[in-house]
């Protein structure tokens, strides 16, 4: 694909503000909120399997903003990354309509959107994908 160069900076730019927003909800839950008190919370929200899901979303939104930034398996992490947002939409903040201010869900939708666009059209040439995985050749191109 040949993309411009404003194509490519808003591309660099989606992801590294995305994955550093990720990674900093990540490390919330890790540091702030102890992972006990996001089980905690997770279950006081109705989260099925709090126990389970509080651990898994901590690591995923840390490990996978970290990703984000570096532009690396950019198309999976994005992918899990949406679903882990839909999931908080549905399971949590829909109840509560659309304005944050409210618990509602115009950040997580937001979040859920630029990471389905991440999904769909990849890291762009800045990043460890491109540099990895962007030979027209490779097996893994798709994930370029």
């Amino acid at each position: 694909m040949n993309q411009s160069r404003l194509t490519t900076t808003a591309l660099a730019a989606l992801r590294i503000i995305l994955g550093f927003l990720f990674a900093a909800h990540g490390w919330q839950k890790f540091n702030e909120w102890t992972i006990a008190g996001t089980q905690a919370s997770f279950a006081k929200m109705g989260v099925p399997a709090a126990e389970f899901m509080a651990p898994a979303v901590a690591v995923l939104e840390l490990a996978g903003g970290l990703a984000l930034i570096l532009g690396i398996l950019t198309r999976v992490v994005a992918a899990l990354l949406a679903l882990d947002m839909l999931g908080a939409l549905f399971l949590v903040h829909a109840p509560a309509g659309v304005f944050a201010a409210n618990g509602g869900y115009e950040l997580v939708l937001l979040l859920a959107a630029a990471a389905f666009a991440l999904a769909l059209t990849g890291a762009g040439r800045l990043s460890l994908d491109r540099a990895l995985f962007g030979r027209g050749n490779s097996r893994l191109a798709v994930l370029a």
